[in-house]
Formats: structure tokens, sequence, C-alpha cells
């Protein structure tokens, strides 16, 4: 009920957002959503500051953010899976650029393996980049924004995060993380008097990045696979709305109400769409 009256309200927003002078970071641009949303932003006056382990990958994001108008952009390489990393490129973009006024968590793993396939390693660097990267990024970023009241904390959640899916324990697991974390940090925020900090959390279903390795929707009319470059426009659309969620497609709620839901509806429904068959194709080690 409250996502739909904040999505009513969000259809007539009171102000709209302007990114003039923002400083942007975002996790995993050197492809898919992460580059995606950095083009978009790219002509609306920000300072754009990208962050990927892959180099040629996130200088092509840069030039292509500069063709779009964007006027300063920074790039440096960082595993987000490593703690030392993430505070020490931190540091290097506070001295170099300046605090970041945005932040998009964006970085993210996905395996596709059974949960009896998965190693110990494997759960742990699922975590470190998917949940872990946006704890450490928070601590990095988040005092300077509560300093002077004034910030946006978006992070890449998934609709898997409300639901165990087939083939993505660690996955799913790591993104309902994430929603609890932001969640929390957004409570926190409030009660603390920093209501100037907004925070958005993105839950999508699959989008056609490197992350789902070709995955196709038996039922794209309920759960459409979208475009990273659509997903990013909606990404951009709800931060400048100030959105707590954005959830897509609309057949994501229906993960969210589980609770009122038995459990042997909720595996019908996946059968119905037939998202055990559709993993198995995407992600099968066979």
């Amino acid at each position: 009920i409250f996502l739909l009256i904040e999505n009513v309200f969000c259809i007539f927003p009171l102000r709209k957002r302007c990114f003039a002078g923002e400083i942007v970071l975002i996790t995993g641009s050197a492809n898919g959503i992460g580059r995606q949303v950095a083009l978009k932003l790219a002509p609306l006056g920000v300072t754009l500051v990208l962050w990927d382990i892959d180099d040629e990958g996130n200088k092509e994001t840069s030039r292509l953010a500069q063709q779009n108008g964007a006027s300063r952009v920074f790039v440096y390489h960082c595993d987000c899976s490593s703690r030392e990393d993430v505070y020490e490129q931190a540091d290097k973009v506070r001295k170099e650029v300046g605090d970041v006024t945005i932040l998009i968590n964006n970085a993210g793993i996905l395996r596709g393996k059974k949960f009896c396939e998965l190693t110990d390693e494997d759960f742990e660097k699922t975590f470190r980049i998917n949940f872990f990267s946006q704890v450490w990024t928070c601590k990095a970023f988040l005092p300077a924004m509560v300093a002077c009241n004034r910030g946006h904390l978006v992070s890449t959640a998934s609709g898997a995060g409300f639901q165990g899916l087939y083939r993505a324990s660690d996955y799913c697991a790591s993104k309902s993380a994430i929603i609890g974390l932001m969640e929390a940090i957004s409570s926190e925020l409030y009660h603390g008097g920093k209501c100037g900090i907004k925070t958005t959390i993105i839950c999508p279903y699959f989008i056609s990045t490197r992350l789902s390795k070709g995955f196709k929707s038996k039922k794209p009319c309920l759960f459409p696979v979208y475009d990273p470059e659509y997903a990013a426009s909606r990404i951009v659309d709800a931060i400048k709305k100030e959105k707590f969620y954005l959830i897509m497609p609309p057949a994501v709620y229906l993960l969210g109400l589980k609770i009122f839901i038995p459990r042997k509806l909720v595996l019908l429904l996946e059968s119905y769409v037939k998202f055990p068959e559709s993993m198995e194709e995407a992600f099968s080690q066979k």
C-alpha cells in the first residue's frame, strides 16, 4: 500500500531534482547499467566518478560520457570486493575530486549455481561484492553527507531480494541484506534529523547485461528482461523524483507479498513463468 501511494505522489513531484554540481560516484561503471546511468547523467552538469576493476571498459565509459556532455569525469580502478581498496580509493576521491553527494552502488555478481554447488569462497565473494561493498562505500561517504545534511544513497538490490529464487541462493541472500541495510540506514537518518539525505533502493527483475549471461524470460509479458539503457533511464528518473523504492516490472511487487501468499502458490508462480528452466539454460554447467 505504501509503495502504491508513493508512486502516485511521484507522478506529480513537488520539485524536480537539479543535478548540476553534484559529485556522483558509480560502482561497476565499466558496462551494463553502471555505464548507462553514467551516460544518462553526463549531460546534466554532474561530476562523474567511475569505479570498476575493468580499466578498459571504464575508460570507454569515460569517453562516451564526455561525448554526451560530461565536463568532469574521474576514473579509478577499484576492486569493490576489497575493503582496503574501497577505503583507499575513497580517500583519493575525497582529495582529488571532493565529497561525493550521490553514491550509486551498482557493482554486483551472479553465479547462478545451486546451493550445494556453491563453495564457501563463492558465498563469501558474492557477499563481498554485492553486499559488503555497499557497507564500505556508505561508511566511506555517508559521514560527509551527514555533516551537511545533503546527499543521496542509491543501492542496486534486486527483485530477488524479496524472494529466494532457483539457482540464486547466494545472490538472493546478498540482495535481501542490501534491502535491510538501506532501510535501516534510512530509518537512522530520518530519526536523526537528517532528512536532507535521500535513499533509493533499485529492485529490478533481470536486465540484459553481462551479469545475466543471456537469461531469457519465458513470460516476457509478465516478467520482461529490460534493456540496460531503459533501466538506467528509470533509475535516473527515480533519483530525480527521490523515490525510496524503484521496483520493475510491476509483477515484481508480487514477490514482496510472499508473506500473504502460501509458499506453494509462490512455487507454482515460478513454475508458470518457467523461471527454473530459464536459469538452467543461462547458468547450467552441463
